[in-house]
């Protein structure tokens, strides 16, 4: 069987009679993968259950532990079972508590993803410890770095996506990014990240030379993610055109977040009060956060953040994540097929 025609459960390829037919590209000949379908490490979110079910789909799932610690990270990586998984952190945060990356290299990862930060401190031990090393960025000469430094995957992320990325007035959107990415640093695989969230977008990348997408908010609306119940209706029920790029979400959480940096979610009661307010939120932090505690406890949307990308018009339910993978990599076959149309 060729690397890309089977599932990776712990170091095995397996198939499954009900799997649509694989899609081969350079990241699942890499990664043992039989669709190029890479779980977004979201913060307290992407979870070992859901990363479990998106290995055995046929993807590979990645933790986040955000800015959890080593009893969160020994759980959900517990919870992933014999499913060959990885995990992603934020890179800057990694530096105030580096014995979270040996905690997780300890559980042998398929993969380790640093996003938003100085990854050089950490790429030996991940070399040593026999994981792929994938680099996230927000710009073409951030992409060089990344392939200086020796990644076996870069993912271009483009300012559509949910949770953290490059300012709108620094960063760019994916469509010109991504090809951009992948002429810098070939023949090092790119995948692409941002606003994708249904196989055409999958199509989409692989057909401006991405070898995969790697997908968050499409799987934080799912069965198996941690995310609560009410964030992932808000989800549903929310347009792309409600979201916002800002740090409110972050000030109300003090959370320090480098300024070069901001959040995508969706609009609510506590952006609308405070967005382009930032110095006086900080002002009134005090009652504030206590409030936005009180709202995450409640599971109180209207306050609390719900990170999430400008492809949610597009997600229609909280379904399994096995379906979710199955669909985008039969809608992304049925895109690519019918482009052959156009040709005479």
């Amino acid at each position: 069987m060729p690397p890309g025609g089977g599932i990776q459960r712990g170091h095995k390829l397996t198939e499954r009679a009900d799997m649509s037919p694989g899609i081969h590209t350079p990241l699942t000949d890499l990664l043992g993968l039989r669709y190029p379908i890479l779980l977004a490490p979201m913060g307290a979110v992407a979870g070992g259950a859901l990363a479990a079910a998106v290995t055995h789909s046929g993807g590979l799932g990645l933790i986040g532990p955000g800015y959890l610690g080593d009893d969160w990270i020994n759980r959900e990586f517990d919870a992933a079972g014999n499913a060959r998984v990885g995990v992603g952190f934020i890179t800057w945060d990694l530096a105030k508590s580096p014995q979270r990356l040996a905690t997780c290299l300890a559980r042998k990862p398929a993969a380790v993803m640093l996003s938003f930060g100085d990854a050089m401190p950490y790429v030996a031990a991940v070399r040593q410890a026999g994981a792929k090393l994938i680099l996230q960025v927000q710009s073409v000469a951030a992409a060089k770095e990344a392939a200086r430094l020796g990644a076996d995957v870069v993912v271009a992320q483009g300012i559509e996506g949910g949770g953290h990325g490059a300012k709108p007035e620094q960063g760019r959107s994916l469509l010109p990014l991504l090809p951009a990415v992948v002429d810098a640093v070939a023949p090092v695989p790119v995948v692409a990240a941002g606003g994708i969230a249904d196989g055409r977008g999958l199509a989409a990348a692989l057909t401006l030379g991405a070898a995969g997408a790697l997908i968050g908010t499409r799987f934080y609306a799912c069965r198996e993610s941690l995310g609560h119940a009410n964030a992932k209706a808000k989800i549903v029920e929310s347009s792309g055109d409600q979201t916002l790029r800002t740090r409110i979400f972050d000030i109300a959480r003090a959370i320090d977040w480098p300024l070069e940096y901001t959040g995508r979610a969706i609009a609510n009661d506590l952006s609308r009060r405070w967005h382009g307010r930032e110095a006086a939120l900080e002002a009134a932090l005090d009652e504030e956060k206590q409030r936005y505690v009180a709202a995450v406890a409640a599971g109180d949307v209207d306050t609390s953040v719900v990170w999430a990308g400008e492809g949610i018009d597009l997600i229609h339910g909280v379904e399994p994540a096995a379906e979710i993978v199955e669909r985008l990599a039969a809608e992304a076959r049925a895109a690519l097929e019918k482009t052959r149309g156009f040709l005479i």
